[in-house]
């Protein structure tokens, strides 16, 4: 053989050869022996092939030499160092060039070094571990730390100790210091009585005698409820509450809960549970402005707490979940969810638990529990705190509201006082509103002689137009007489064709599906008979749920025929606005009352005809504010009683006034307003003449007589004023037919003589500043029937709006059945009948009538009043 041949390359014996070798080298960390050291027969070849002059290593080996060389140092393609000796560095040098450049040591081996793929980034047993150690460590730390530097207070946190509210007048001076400063007396723990710990102690924490006085699942689920913006309540332990209500405020923070831990850890230390319980019982809320069980004992059962029966003890462990919502008075003014009838219901289950838990925790007998269970411990009715009688209690009633609806701060928080609340009402407005209603109620009503005189209430509101302050309100006869709803801030009460204005003013501004959306004029006709046949956009009639036809009803038969709107207006007419709401679309007459001021939840849901006649509930505020839109020419501001909150001496944010938006094109509130000045002058308003001042207004009865109203304005002041009767057991309101005398009331008769005599006192001294002109608006679309009409000269407007006021209402609102040509502002107009036809069921002010579905308006069927729908604030009917 040539001694130049080479081998033939053999991957299955040289190649493995030389891998080993270069493995053998890697793994010593010494260079591989040169060929002919080794005495094989490949020695001959020559000396190392990677000294100088030598020849290469057949090419498999060296390959796989290479790759043994990089898999041992963990590179892949590490590219070859040059020796110091020679061109490249030997294969067994590939150890040695590992050594060169060491793999870095980290503190965390994460991701993984001399891992390839998923297995890289699997972190270690080691590295879970030590972390899970380092973390519960560092929560141990911080534990330590806490507990070491938050301590007990030494003094019970002044919130603890209730302070006065002070409410101010409009111009500074006091009106009240009201509140439950006075309202708490601590007693020993051996005046508690058994059953109230017991119940307290099933009901809220039946592990309080062995726990530390933490629960940390509780603490963790409250921080969890704080996260998404709801309630800490719900998972603390008797002793966590006793330090929140004694030492911490009332802030809902992460920080003030963790202070609230540690010190109810230490307090758990320092204290005996008889002590902290004891605490807890003289510190809490029972409602009523009572704090600590004696309070609430003498509040709502008269007596005191250690006289408190099992029945009694359960009652009152039920407040302590939310008094607003678990007192059977009921709070409606505050949350319409709180009315009396649900507070009820939810006081009983709760009180039927909690003894049905003390049962079952061993603490009643089955004798005890069932004597217990047997009868309902009802509470005695609320009483008037110290200076809240008369209209105080409603004025702070009414500040109070609005305060909590437009801050942060929890009914519990204001109750324990410290608050300087300055309102808008003006003391001289307060006091002539009352003397007006008691005034005409002296004349009118004689509750000892006439039965149907008992039982009759009012209530009514002044606001600014273009502002929204409410500078006066009538709430009833004071809480000194067991009256605590009150009735300008409440609902229930229809308002009658006091709802017509909101008809009118949605024609004029969007026209009805005949007119292309251009606005209707006020002398567009429509059918004023009685008993009509209401038609619906598509032609055919509204129906009853028998499938007869529904037909509306006026308060007399006389036929009227095709009359204006404005003579409709003027006389209180129904049909013509039944039809013409329905024109409209009963939508568009809900969204301007809304725009207006009017709420939501204070209007009837179902959009039947009825609906354009004053099915709807809105509070004296609300009419009050709505009218005054009118006042401001379309200008709106919603009604607001507070300017100012102080928190002792500081500032709290948020009580600045209502934004002023354009609730209506202003020429068409002006035309409203020009409309409904004719009601005075001409119309069912007569009475307001008296006022001797430009003024607009509009009366408004329901059937039977159930309610009357009127609402009126200049351009300094919009009032309302609401006359009803009210069954004081079932709240249900009752007829005023045969009230004062008369065979009906009517919203033309004590309640506009109540708003007279107010506003002469309200506004003596004050300019007649009248009102804006209103230009002609719309065009003259006259419903489908109506015949068509014959072209007359217009005459020149002038200045004297007004039309014949034939017919005349009389005192009982009976009209002459005489027809009549009438001349106005915007020209003039047949009023002449054509037909008779149906009964006497409507209001003179346009009653609520008879909707086309029983289930529809339960007007009819007497009204069943609420105490929070259409209030300042809304919210549904209790």
């Amino acid at each position: 053989m040539s001694e130049h041949r080479r081998k033939p390359p053999q991957p299955q014996g040289g190649g493995r050869a030389a891998a080993r070798r270069g493995q053998s080298g890697s793994s010593s960390g010494r260079r591989a022996a040169p060929r002919g050291a080794t005495g094989s027969p490949s020695d001959s070849y020559g000396s190392d092939s990677y000294g100088s002059g030598g020849e290469e290593r057949p090419y498999g080996g060296r390959a796989e030499a290479r790759r043994a060389a990089q898999r041992s140092t963990g590179g892949r393609r590490r590219a070859a160092e040059p020796s110091r000796g020679g061109r490249r560095a030997a294969p067994g040098g590939a150890r040695g060039g590992a050594a060169a450049f060491p793999a870095e040591k980290r503190l965390i081996d994460y991701p993984r070094a001399g891992k390839y793929g998923w297995q890289r980034w699997l972190p270690s047993w080691k590295l879970v571990s030590g972390l899970c150690i380092g973390f519960f460590g560092s929560l141990v730390a911080v534990a330590g730390i806490g507990y070491a530097m938050v301590g007990v207070p030494t003094e019970e946190n002044a919130a603890a100790l209730s302070q006065n509210n002070v409410y101010y007048w409009a111009d500074g001076t006091q009106m009240v210091a009201a509140g439950s400063g006075q309202n708490r007396q601590n007693v020993t723990f051996a005046r508690i009585p058994k059953e109230m710990r017991d119940a307290v102690i099933s009901a809220e924490n039946k592990t309080f005698y062995q726990d530390s006085g933490v629960d940390p699942m509780g603490i963790a689920r409250a921080l969890a409820n704080m996260a998404r913006g709801g309630d800490t309540q719900g998972g603390s332990t008797i002793t966590q509450q006793f330090v929140k209500n004694t030492y911490l405020s009332q802030e809902q923070t992460v920080s003030r809960k963790f202070k609230e831990m540690f010190i109810s850890i230490k307090v758990g230390t320092k204290l005996s549970k008889d002590k902290i319980l004891q605490g807890y019982l003289n510190t809490s809320y029972y409602g009523r402005g009572a704090y600590g069980i004696q309070a609430a004992a003498q509040t709502y059962f008269g007596k005191d707490a250690e006289k408190l029966n099992a029945s009694e003890c359960a009652f009152l462990t039920a407040l302590l979940k939310g008094p607003t919502y678990y007192d059977p008075a009921g709070n409606a003014s505050l949350d319409p969810a709180a009315s009396a009838k649900k507070n009820l219901k939810r006081s009983k289950e709760r009180w039927g638990w909690i003894l049905q838990q003390m049962h079952n925790d061993n603490k009643l007998s089955d004798a005890k529990y069932q004597e217990a269970i047997s009868k309902y411990p009802m509470p005695q009715e609320r009483k008037a705190s110290k200076g809240m009688s008369g209209q105080i209690g409603y004025l702070a009633d009414t500040a109070k509201k609005y305060v909590l609806n437009n801050s942060d701060i929890t009914e519990k928080q204001f109750d324990q006082g410290g608050y300087q609340i300055r309102t808008t009402f003006e003391k001289s407005k307060v006091e002539a509103l009352t003397k007006a209603v008691k005034k005409i109620e002296d004349e009118k009503l004689d509750p000892e002689k006439r039965e149907l005189d008992k039982h009759v209430q009012f209530g009514a509101a002044s606001v600014k137009p273009k502002d929204g302050a409410i500078v006066a309100l009538y709430g009833g006869a004071g809480y000194e007489n067991g009256h605590f709803n009150n009735n300008a801030d409440t609902s229930g009460v229809p308002v009658g064709s006091t709802w017509k204005p909101f008809v009118l003013a949605a024609a004029m501004e969007h026209g009805t599906y005949r007119s292309d959306g251009v606005g209707v004029s006020p002398l567009s006709k429509y059918n004023g008979n009685d008993d009509l046949k209401v038609r619906k956009p598509d032609g055919s009639y509204y129906l009853r749920k028998d499938n007869s036809i529904f037909r509306q009803q006026n308060e007399t038969d006389y036929p009227w025929g095709y009359i204006s709107l404005r003579k409709a207006m003027e006389q209180s007419v129904n049909t013509p606005f039944v039809q013409l709401g329905v024109d409209v679309g009963m939508a568009r007459v809900r969204e301007v009352a809304k725009r207006s001021g009017i709420l939501d939840q204070s209007m009837v849901q179902e959009l039947n005809p009825s609906f354009a006649l004053g099915t709807s509930t809105p509070s004296a505020i609300r009419m009050a504010d709505a009218y005054a839109t009118f006042a401001a020419s379309g200008k709106q501001a919603a009604p607001y009683s507070v300017t100012s909150v102080k928190f002792n001496g500081q500032e709290v944010q948020g009580f600045e006034k209502p934004r002023i938006t354009q609730a209506m094109p202003e020429n068409v509130a002006n035309n409203v307003t020009n409309v409904l000045e004719n009601v005075i002058q001409n119309g069912t308003g007569k009475n307001a003449l008296s006022l001797g001042r430009t003024a607009a207004g509009k009366t408004g009865t329901t059937d039977e007589n159930k309610s009357a109203w009127f609402v009126g304005y200049t351009k300094q002041l919009s009032t309302s004023v609401a006359m009803f009767r009210e069954d004081p057991k079932s709240a249900k309101l009752l007829s005023m037919n045969g009230t004062a005398g008369e065979e009906s009331i009517h919203g033309g008769d004590v309640p506009t003589l109540v708003w007279t005599e107010y506003m002469k006192a309200a506004l003596k001294g004050k300019p007649d500043l009248g009102f804006p002109e209103a230009e002609k608006i719309g065009v003259i679309q006259n419903a489908v029937g109506a015949p068509s009409p014959t072209p007359t000269p217009s005459p020149t407007p002038s200045e004297t709006v007004t039309e014949s006021p034939s017919p005349t209402p009389s005192e009982s609102s009976s009209p002459s059945p005489s027809p009549s040509d009438t001349c106005g502002f915007f020209g003039c107009e047949d009023d002449g009948g054509t037909d008779n036809g149906g009964t006497d069921n409507g209001g003179t002010d346009g009653g609520v009538s008879t909707p086309p579905t029983p289930t529809e308006t339960n007007v009819d069927g007497g009204n069943s009043r609420g105490n929070g729908n259409g209030g300042l604030f809304g919210g549904p009917e209790g």
